[in-house]
């Protein structure tokens, strides 16, 4: 189902019915993508005094137990209430409908000029400021509220991916800022996390996207409590660099994070 809808003062001509999506599948049987040394995410039979659990195994319907870790196991979506006391649900904050968006793809480098706290230790890979700028659509269709990051090598590895032993690429805070700066509210990445694994728990980028001054773990000091992270996601070569429609499918669960669907809609004139 194609429709036209207006966007920053233009038309834009949208696909409903064939949405692109970046969720990782999350095998509890197979390979699955972990982070920060977590357990597998598993399901088992919920079993009950004459009741199995699984049609398998005689009963009358499969009913499964699941558990996870959703920032660990698979693609999920976060808000500032990862950094605070005050509760703040995911699914609250994550904005219904279509996002005007961009899709940028970025070679992690050396941190260079740019870096965090505490500063990058040699040999870690990052997502610079100066690699987003120039991956950035010079004249997008409409002002964009949201980013799609991919980084290359875009490996379908990536989907599978253990990165419990590693440092993954991260995010510079002069690149956090840009995307500050720009608008930006909601941002998917195909990394672990935008900060390093092991950081002394400063999570930098994420204070600077959620607007949470250094230290402080005051949910009413985050000047951006509206804006999402959605982290371990994967974006396949089909979806193109440029402007898209985006929208975050997230469970009607609580918690800080909650594994998400991002859909993307590509656009044309």
């Amino acid at each position: 189902m194609r429709a036209r809808i207006a966007l920053g003062g233009r038309a834009v001509d949208i696909d409903l019915s064939r949405p692109v999506s970046l969720a990782v599948e999350l095998d509890f049987a197979g390979a699955q993508p972990r982070h920060f040394g977590a357990p597998r995410a598993s399901a088992q039979p919920f079993e009950a005094p004459g009741f199995a659990g699984a049609v398998a195994r005689g009963a009358s319907c499969n009913c499964l137990s699941v558990t996870l870790i959703p920032h660990c196991n698979g693609t999920h979506t976060e808000c500032a209430g990862h950094l605070t006391r005050e509760r703040l649900d995911a699914s609250r904050v994550a904005p219904l409908g279509l996002l005007p968006a961009l899709v940028v793809s970025v070679a992690p480098e050396p941190a260079g000029a740019e870096g965090s706290d505490p500063a990058p230790r040699p040999g870690d890979l990052v997502v610079t400021r100066r690699a987003l700028e120039r991956a950035w659509l010079s004249a997008p269709p409409f002002e964009a509220r949201a980013l799609i990051v991919r980084t290359l090598p875009n490996r379908a590895g990536k989907r599978v991916h253990d990165y419990s032993a590693e440092t993954p690429p991260y995010l510079t805070r002069e690149a956090a800022q840009l995307l500050t700066g720009r608008g930006i509210a909601h941002l998917v990445v195909d990394l672990p996390s935008i900060d390093r694994a092991r950081d002394e728990g400063r999570l930098t980028a994420h204070r600077i996207f959620f607007g949470l001054p250094p230290g402080s773990t005051a949910l009413a000091a985050a000047t951006r409590p509206d804006a999402t992270v959605t982290e371990l996601a994967f974006v396949p070569d089909e979806v193109r660099d440029g402007a898209c429609l985006l929208e975050l499918q997230v469970p009607a669960l609580g918690g800080d994070a909650v594994p998400s669907r991002p859909l993307v809609y590509p656009v044309s004139p």
